[in-house]
């Protein structure tokens, strides 16, 4: 079987016809060209309108990189034409092949950006001998391809959530689509302003920013403030994974404060290498994180309550009635506030402040968690933007 009867049944082109074949020695691999000639009997597409116009002249041979072939590079070599064109003026045609000044055809591209669902960008341009940009700009691609052609109609959950990127306070802002079966980032915006924010709604429909009921978030009160103003029919979620984050930072600064002052002031440093066994869930703690923590329980020690106080809030997301759970994060906060931890006070005073939107985690019967939006966010955060 010829090579040109392969590419006929896996790449054919209208109006094109596959021409010879030729062996290129480069520098790095073995390579095929093949020439692309453009029927007789057709006329070129301007690639302003999309019109087919008259032909003006032709350009010097350009070379389009194709999925390569056991192992070998294929390209196909192709002299554009240019298009005298009534609206457009003279412009270079459109070929089926590939878009704009790219010179990756179409196929390479996808090809490129599945095989970087799987493997780091790095090792895919390494193992198909071609360069990380080239891997980049596919990828990039197949994210504007699918941007392009999302559907915003039926979405009935969202959460949202900030990463950091590079060095400094220099931030994005994401929205995920949360619903079971249906878990995807439709947004990213640079900033995590009220305008970041607000411009995803921008791109939905009345329609479909009215169909959503859910949205999860953090207490990040510019994001507060545009869910408030544009999803007033939805149920706003402060989820579990939030709340429990913002109790455990305060009980990890209470731990740093209180080991600096048993340093300074010359005591046994028992909270030394304490911080996970303070932190973890029963069922995470290794055996010598626990064997930590039963030591810690014979001392009074600040760290030592803020932790059962954390341990006691547990039993909040137990409740299934809103009113009920309402009334144990009171006296929670009630109790917390009495035990004069000044970082645990903060705590409350948070929880406090947002209250309402607390208890809609019971409302919404736990149905949708941002936990799955920060772990996506972390994943997002590992690749180097």
């Amino acid at each position: 079987m010829q090579l040109k009867t392969i590419l006929n049944r896996v790449e054919p082109f209208k109006s094109f016809i596959y021409g010879k074949a030729r062996w290129v020695e480069e520098a790095e691999r073995k390579a095929i060209e093949v020439e692309v000639h453009a029927r007789k009997n057709g006329r070129a597409i301007c690639s302003g309108c999309g019109r087919r116009s008259p032909g003006y002249d032709r350009l010097p041979e350009r070379r389009f990189e194709f999925v390569p072939l056991w192992g070998m590079a294929v390209f196909f070599v192709y002299a554009m034409r240019r298009v005298d064109c009534q609206s457009c003026g003279v412009t270079v045609e459109r070929v089926p092949w590939a878009k704009g000044k790219s010179h990756l055809t179409t196929s390479y591209r996808w090809f490129l950006a599945r095989w970087a669902k799987h493997l780091s960008w790095d090792e895919v341009a390494c193992m198909f001998c071609t360069t990380w940009r080239n891997v980049f700009e596919s990828v990039k691609h197949a994210v504007f391809w699918g941007v392009a052609h999302q559907d915003l109609d039926r979405i009935d959950a969202i959460g949202v959530d900030e990463i950091q990127w590079q060095r400094g306070q220099r931030y994005l802002t994401l929205v995920y689509q949360i619903e079971d079966g249906m878990k995807r980032l439709l947004w990213v915006a640079q900033e995590r302003t009220e305008d970041s924010l607000r411009r995803f709604f921008m791109t939905l429909s009345e329609e479909a920013r009215l169909s959503i009921r859910f949205v999860c978030s953090d207490m990040w009160k510019p994001y507060l403030n545009v869910i408030a103003e544009q999803l007033k029919q939805a149920v706003h979620v402060l989820d579990r994974f939030h709340i429990m984050k913002k109790i455990n930072e305060g009980l990890d600064e209470v731990r740093r404060g209180e080991a600096a002052r048993l340093k300074r002031d010359g005591y046994e440093e028992v909270l030394k290498h304490s911080r996970w066994c303070l932190l973890k869930r029963p069922e995470n703690r290794t055996e010598k994180e626990t064997v930590k923590l039963s030591e810690l329980l014979q001392y009074n020690l600040q760290s030592v309550r803020g932790h059962l106080s954390r341990e006691d809030f547990q039993r909040f997301w137990e409740y299934t009635s809103p009113t009920w759970a309402g009334k144990f994060l009171d006296q929670w906060c009630t109790r917390t506030m009495r035990s004069k931890i000044e970082p645990m006070k903060k705590i409350v005073k948070t929880l406090r402040e947002h209250r309402d939107l607390i208890l809609n985690w019971f409302r919404a019967k736990g149905t949708v968690s941002a936990g799955s939006v920060e772990g996506r966010s972390q994943i997002s955060n590992a690749i180097e933007v």
